[in-house]
């Protein structure tokens, strides 16, 4: 199954529907097709989305709304994502509408799934519901254009949820019934959680490449499970092997960017064999911008990442933004009455201008803080005595 599309309507916070297209929307030329990855015929998508805005913008919100609809397309309970939280503040009379579009069986997809918020009368405990949902499949032989892919009629209907009522949970997604008939699912490898903990979430031996490219003091790195406890064991070139019983005191040999990095390398690795999907959130969090951009690079080189991962990443950090050669793969998210994701394709039609200085010169607006808000701190500033 591969992403071709995800709309959002009715989420709290955000100003309007959020659009997150997964197809490369600009044209694509003879030299782009090697960062892009064929999907069918002449439709490409992009294998890193970016994210970038200034401190609490919503970056985080939108990568947990991604999150939670490509979790929901992977059969989980809704009621069991982590990133549900977003649906917090949602009233009770209030719904929210998630058209996913995706690629499976030769097939282009459309799945729309009515969420609303349900309270227990008796204890008061609230639980997301799936009030409705209907699917969509056309052979990918009637689909001509960009455009077409997106449009579905009447004789496309496949299936409407209440076919399926009698042995369905009310939290979970019909999409679970085509999943298994096809045998079929999204590899998702989130790593939203580990944003503010910075602790190894890899099992296993790591590559020496990988920790040469690293750290290259480090000899050896093992962690294994063993009776429900974790078993490191280091070795620096020259020195005894180290044996740990707590991700947590790695920390105590290794940097944060080291301890990141093998967790960041290792799933992107995972992705790439799988053909899944990596979400990061403030990816520069203790990584220099080398490090960044060679993980970029290793997504949009065909080489490494042969069957199609996509990299999703926000960040803070626009010199990122010169490792796109192309807009499309860029969304300039603000928060000004109500979240909102813009791509940088509709404001920037041009590929050959130098990203970072647009965003940085406040061009597309509101990517920098505003002006009077400096003064206002700079005074305060001044003024401490």
């Amino acid at each position: 199954m591969k992403l071709l599309k995800l709309t959002i309507k009715g989420l709290p916070h955000f100003k309007e529907l959020l659009d997150i297209d997964f197809v490369a929307q600009q044209r694509v030329n003879d030299d782009d097709k090697e960062k892009l990855y064929n999907v069918f015929s002449n439709i490409y998508v992009n294998k890193a989305l970016s994210f970038v805005g200034i401190n609490a913008s919503g970056k985080t919100t939108i990568l947990k709304a991604i999150s939670f609809a490509m979790k929901m397309l992977n059969n989980e309970s809704i009621n069991n994502i982590k990133s549900k939280e977003i649906f917090n503040d949602l009233d009770v009379n209030q719904q929210v509408i998630i058209t996913s579009y995706f690629f499976s069986e030769n097939c282009a997809n459309k799945l729309e799934t009515f969420i609303a918020k349900e309270v227990n009368v008796i204890d008061g405990s609230e639980k997301l519901v799936i009030r409705d949902e209907k699917i969509w499949s056309k052979e990918i032989s009637k689909i001509k254009t960009k455009k077409s892919i997106f449009a579905f009629s009447d004789s496309d209907l496949r299936e409407k949820r209440n076919q399926n009522e009698q042995y369905l949970m009310d939290d979970v997604s019909i999409i679970v019934a085509e999943n298994k008939k096809h045998n079929t699912s999204l590899f998702v490898y989130d790593m939203l959680e580990w944003t503010d903990h910075n602790i190894l979430n890899v099992l296993g031996r790591f590559p020496k490449e990988l920790l040469t490219f690293l750290d290259p003091s480090i000899e050896y790195l093992l962690c294994s499970l063993k009776e429900k406890k974790v078993n490191i064991r280091l070795k620096f070139y020259g020195k005894e092997e180290v044996v740990i019983n707590n991700p947590r005191v790695l920390e105590n040999y290794l940097s944060s960017g080291t301890i990141k990095g093998l967790g960041v390398f290792m799933s992107a690795t995972f992705a790439f064999i799988e053909g899944g999907y990596l979400i990061i959130d403030e990816i520069e969090n203790h990584f220099n911008r080398e490090i960044v951009a060679t993980l970029i690079r290793f997504f949009m080189d065909e080489k490494v990442n042969k069957n199609g991962a996509t990299l999703i990443f926000s960040t803070h950090y626009s010199e990122l933004l010169d490792e796109f050669d192309r807009n499309d793969g860029i969304y300039v998210v603000r928060n000004k009455e109500g979240i909102s994701a813009e791509n940088l394709a509709n404001i920037l039609k041009r590929n050959d201008i130098k990203k970072s200085e647009v965003y940085d010169s406040d061009y597309l607006g509101g990517t920098v803080p505003a002006y009077e808000a400096y003064i206002a701190l700079k005074k305060v500033l001044i003024n401490v005595e």
